[in-house]
C-alpha cells in the first residue's frame, strides 16, 4: 500500500543529544543523491515515504551549547561525541529551543566535566503552552522523545504536549507511556498513534540477548541463568550511574529478554543491564553476554559473547523506521498504539510478541493487510509459539500469535 507523500514528515525532537545526531546524519546521508546504497536501513522505503521525506521541524534541549542553535550545529555540540558519519548537514532554519528541565537531569552529573556531561542553560523554562504553540506552529506530525533514562516526570510532561497539539507520540526510553494503559487510553481517545517504549538497537545488546534466547528456546535448551553488562563512556551511561533512575530500565530491558524465554528465569539468576561508564569509550557500547544452561541429558553448557557497537547510529537504524510507521499509522487515522512496530522496535511495548512475531506484525501492518489471531490447533506442537488463552509457566497469559490472512 502506497501512501501520497506530497509533504514532509515534520518530526519534533525532545534531547539534542547522541541519538538525534545520529538520526540527523542518517536523514541526509539516505537522502543523499550520491547515495543510492540502501544498505544499513531496515526498509528503504515504507509506505511510500523514504528518509529524505523526514524533515526536523522543531527541536527542544537544556544544554547551553545547543539552546539557540540551528538543529544541523546543535546536533555536533558537546556533550555530543557520536561517530560523524555525515557532517555534511545543511542550515535547517530550525533554532532549538529551551526544553522543559523538571527530573531531565540528575544533579550527579554535575561533578564532571563541562565537555562530558550537561550543561543546563540558565534561562526561563516554557510551559505546556509554550511547548504546544510551537508544535503546532511548526506544523509537527511526530514528536520524538530522547530524553535520559529516569526523565518521568519530563516525559510525561511531552507526552501531554503531544495530545495536547495532536501530534503522534514515540518514546524511545524507558519511561513507561505507551505500554501504560491509562496513558495509551488516553492517545486512543484523542485518536493519535503511539510507539513505544524504549527503543531497540538496531543489533545491540537487548535484540541479540532476545534472539538467542529464543534459540535455546526452539532448540529445547533449559536456560538456567544469564546476565548481560554493558559499559559506554556517553551521557546516557553518565546520567544511568545515579542508581535512582535506573528502575525503569532495568525493568524494561529484563522483560524483553524474559518475554522470549521458554520458562521464566528466577529473579536472582538473570542481570540485566548497564554496568557502568568509561568515558573514554565515548559512544561505544561493549556487551559482555554470558548464558549457562543444560542440553540434552541435563548435561551443562555456557555460551559467553562480546559485542562492540557505535551505540546511537544503532539506535538511529531503527527509530528511522519508527517515525516512517507512525506517520503511515497517522495517515490511516490510528488511534493508540501500534501494536506491531511498538514489539518489533522497542524493548517493553504494551504487548510482548517473539521477535519473528513481531517482524510478521510489522510488514502487515506496513502493506496494510489485515491480521487474524491463530487458532489454537494452528500452533499446537510449535516450540517457541503459545497458543491463544494457554497460560506460561509463570502464570501470565500469553498473547494471541498474530499471522497476516
Amino acid at each position: 500500500m502506497t501512501v501520497s507523500t506530497d509533504r514532509p514528515i515534520n518530526v519534533a525532537i525532545v534531547g539534542m543529544g547522541n541519538c538525534a545526531s545520529s538520526l540527523v546524519q542518517g536523514i541526509h546521508y539516505y537522502g543523499g543523491a550520491a547515495q543510492t546504497d540502501a544498505a544499513g536501513l531496515l526498509h528503504e522505503e515504507i509506505g511510500g515515504y523514504r528518509p529524505s521525506d523526514i524533515r526536523i521541524a522543531a527541536a527542544f534541549d537544556i544544554d547551553q551549547r545547543k539552546v539557540g542553535k540551528d538543529v544541523a550545529e546543535a546536533i555536533f555540540a558537546k556533550p555530543n561525541c557520536t561517530t560523524v558519519f555525515h557532517d555534511s548537514i545543511p542550515q535547517t532554519g530550525v533554532t532549538v529551543k529551551m526544553g522543559r528541565i523538571l527530573d531531565g537531569h540528575s544533579d550527579h552529573m554535575k561533578d564532571y566535566a563541562d565537555e562530558r556531561t550537561f550543561m543546563p542553560l540558565n534561562a526561563p523554562e516554557p510551559n505546556k503552552d509554550d511547548i504546544v504553540r510551537e508544535l503546532r506552529t511548526a506544523g509537527v506530525d511526530i514528536l520524538m522523545n530522547y530524553l535520559p533514562v529516569g526523565s518521568q516526570k519530563a516525559t510525561e510532561f511531552y507526552a501531554d504536549c503531544a495530545l495536547e497539539a495532536g501530534v503522534a507520540f514515540v518514546n524511545n526510553i524507558p519511561v513507561f507511556i505507551a505500554s501504560n494503559p491509562v496513558w495509551a487510553e488516553r492517545f486512543e481517545k484523542a485518536g493519535l498513534p503511539i510507539i513505544g517504549d524504549d527503543i531497540k538497537a538496531q543489533l545491540g545488546a537487548t535484540i541479540v540477548h532476545r534472539v538467542l534466547t529464543d534459540l535455546f528456546a526452539k532448540r529445547g535448551v533449559a536456560m538456567d541463568r544469564t546476565y548481560q553488562l554493558n559499559t559506554g563512556g556517553n551521557t546516557d551511561f553518565l546520567n544511568m550511574k545515579n542508581q535512582d533512575r535506573l528502575a525503569s530500565k532495568k525493568a524494561s530491558k529484563t522483560e524483553a529478554v524474559q518475554s522470549v524465554a521458554a520458562r521464566r528465569i528466577a529473579d536472582e539468576n538473570i542481570h540485566v543491564g548497564p554496568s557502568d561508564y568509561i568515558a573514554w569509550q565515548n559512544d561505544n557500547k561493549v556487551c559482555f553476554l554470558r548464558m549457562e544452561g543444560r542440553l540434552f541429558g541435563d548435561v551443562p553448557m555456557n555460551l559467553e559473547m562480546r559485542l562492540s557497537v557505535e551505540d546511537s547510529p544503532n539506535s538511529a537504524g531503527v527509530a528511522i523506521d519508527t517515525i516512517r510507521c507512525a506517520k503511515l499509522a497517522l495517515d490511516r487515522g490510528h488511534a493508540g498504539m501500534v501494536e506491531g512496530p511498538s514489539a518489533f522496535f522497542c524493548k517493553h511495548p504494551p504487548v510482548q510478541h517473539t521477535d519473528d512475531e513481531a517482524r510478521l506484525m510489522t510488514e502487515t501492518f506496513i502493506s496494510g493487510a489485515p491480521l487474524r489471531a491463530v487458532p489454537d490447533e494452528d500452533t499446537a506442537g510449535i516450540q517457541g509459539t503459545e497458543p491463544q488463552g494457554k497460560d506460561r509457566d509463570d502464570g501470565k497469559t500469553a498473547p494471541v500469535r498474530a499471522v497476516a490472512g
